[in-house]
């Protein structure tokens, strides 16, 4: 079955691709501004910064509210303890109301059972993915995770991909990308991979379409069809 599936390595994004997580950003970056004496923000508005990284949404939305750049909020002698503040608004409501996208778990189980490798490679800063994956016991699925504070540098950057492939020894073409965003698409490209895209994620307010993904998916299932079929053709 392995060696009929195209793929040894399978990498996936996280918010907005395995688990929605918007709800409760929106939830610490709401607690936070109220503390702060700041109007709070739209679901809407956060998932249209979702993407780089919680630390760079709490900065857009600083800035937004501010009438000011990222960069002078960047800048901003009070921004680490805002920072900070958002932190433990952040931990606490890990895992309070994010959830699976459908067919995520059955999917995963399915192509570890395979022998295809799987990993994370997030903009999500470390502590947060871990307790979101903790949450959803995804965990144990997955054999790498890389976060946006793992390496040097984060997505659009290839190197978590260039990490992973050198880490199981899987050459480019036989490694896919699955993501939500044009961060994502960016990445793949970036490491000459495959990518497929889901539509239901945050693409920053753009159809997915528009970043031209060699494929869109309607969920998860996918990936188990192809599975299926790589399966019976290899038995013919």
């Amino acid at each position: 079955m392995t060696m009929a599936y195209p793929y040894d390595l399978i990498l996936f994004d996280l918010d907005g691709t395995l688990i929605g997580t918007a709800p409760e950003i929106a939830d610490a970056v709401n607690d936070t501004l109220t503390v702060l004496g700041h109007p709070t923000v739209s679901q809407q508005a956060v998932n249209d910064w979702i993407g780089h990284g919680t630390r760079e949404l709490l900065i857009q939305a600083l800035a937004q509210l501010l009438n000011t750049s990222t960069q002078q909020v960047r800048e901003a002698e009070a921004f680490p303890a805002i920072e900070a503040e958002f932190a433990q608004h952040y931990q606490r409501r890990c895992g309070t109301r994010s959830h699976l996208y459908p067919h995520v778990r059955e999917t995963l189980q399915a192509l570890r059972a395979a022998g295809v490798k799987l990993a994370v490679v997030t903009n999500k800063e470390g502590r947060y993915t871990q307790t979101v994956l903790d949450a959803h016991q995804l965990t144990p699925l997955l054999d790498h995770v890389i976060s946006g504070d793992t390496l040097p540098v984060k997505k659009p950057d290839p190197a978590g991909i260039h990490d992973c492939l050198r880490r199981f020894g899987v050459a480019p073409g036989r490694a896919l990308f699955v993501g939500d965003s044009s961060i994502d698409v960016a990445t793949a490209r970036n490491a000459g991979i495959t990518v497929w895209a889901l539509p239901y994620g945050y693409n920053m307010g753009e159809p997915i379409e528009s970043c031209q993904p060699d494929r869109v998916i309607p969920d998860f299932s996918a990936l188990t069809t192809l599975l299926s079929a790589c399966d019976t053709a290899a038995s013919a």
